[in-house]
């Protein structure tokens, strides 16, 4: 048995990372909120809430989150949704302290408008490292080729990560653009809800394929004016992952925007959801945010309004497509 890892947020992104690693032999605690879970992954070796049906790796024990001012492991993968992640981090300030933190969780926060980086650091003084790119938690909990972006300030703390997650079907990639990785998977949510409004009013491929593309172009503008580099969009955190959530259906923003486009209010949508859409918070977050730094960010506007001013979808496609005319 290798290093113990604990990851801290056991929804389906996070239990998929904790079976990853427990099958590359590291010992695993999953730390998570529900008892029902916390049952399941010790007596079933298997997460009935948020990955039903797939084994977990034996190496991986559950444990509830009031048991993490306890925790020996110095590595820890962080898989709390955007908007919990302040009140968990303060919650634990002095466990988190001093540790390896790789960060699994994509979003802005809505009150301050800092990325989870950003929030966390202020929270509690550890390393940190980000994990993103195209990769749904069942595919990988299945064991299905996936590759991913790990970033981090520290070349030596992005390439432990890269070989302790590094597996026969997950392939990672260094680099050290932190805010490139952090602002392109949160972003690709919001474009992934409007592909899904999209798709849902029957508009076809070419629009779909034109939000994708103009999408990213906004990413890739927000990313810049917070310091990023404009490459790191054309990469597995930026394209490759913006890609994946418009066009999968195991996307759960996309499903958000296929509800939307029938009619359906987003608190009655989330409502029925057992896991978070993070773009449904990411959108006013970055919708606030460029708004107040001046920075065009059109489609995430549109799906601002939809969502939180209760604008007709059809209403946000027309304003995009009568924008005025411009060079690309």
């Amino acid at each position: 048995m290798q290093d113990k890892i604990a990851v801290i947020g056991a929804g389906s992104w996070g239990t998929a990372l904790a079976s990853l690693l427990g099958s590359s032999g590291y010992a695993v605690t999953l730390y998570a909120f529900e008892d029902e879970v916390i049952k399941g992954v010790n007596e079933n070796n298997e997460n009935p809430l948020f990955l039903q049906g797939i084994k977990l790796s034996a190496n991986v024990c559950a444990k509830n989150f009031s048991d993490i001012p306890a925790m020996e492991e110095k590595h820890i993968v962080w898989a709390v949704p955007t908007q919990f992640s302040r009140r968990v981090a303060e919650a634990n300030r002095a466990a988190l302290s001093g540790r390896d933190i790789i960060i699994a969780t994509k979003g802005i926060e809505i009150a301050t408008g800092k990325l989870v980086i950003e929030m966390l650091s202020e929270s509690a003084d550890a390393e940190y490292s980000i994990i993103s790119g195209p990769s749904f938690a069942k595919e990988v909990a299945l064991s299905k080729p996936t590759a991913v972006s790990v970033a981090s300030k520290s070349a030596g703390r992005a390439e432990w990560w890269q070989n302790a997650l590094s597996a026969p079907a997950f392939r990672c990639y260094c680099t050290d653009d932190v805010t490139g990785v952090e602002i392109g998977g949160a972003i690709k949510n919001v474009i992934a809800v409007a592909a899904g409004i999209s798709d849902g009013l029957g508009f076809g491929y070419n629009a779909r394929a034109g939000l994708i593309t103009r999408g990213l172009a906004e990413i890739t503008r927000l990313g810049v004016a917070m310091g990023a580099k404009a490459e790191t969009f054309m990469g597995l955190s930026g394209m490759g992952d913006l890609v994946l959530t418009c066009t999968g259906d195991l996307s759960r923003n996309r499903q958000v925007g296929l509800k939307l486009a029938e009619g359906f209010g987003i608190d009655e949508i989330t409502g029925k959801m057992n896991m978070v859409a993070e773009g449904v918070y990411t959108a006013k977050a970055a919708y606030a945010y460029a708004a107040k730094a001046g920075i065009e960010m059109p489609i995430t506007e549109q799906v601002y309004k939809v969502i939180y001013e209760n604008k007709n979808p059809k209403d946000s496609v027309m304003a995009l497509m009568e924008r005025p005319l411009r060079k690309e």
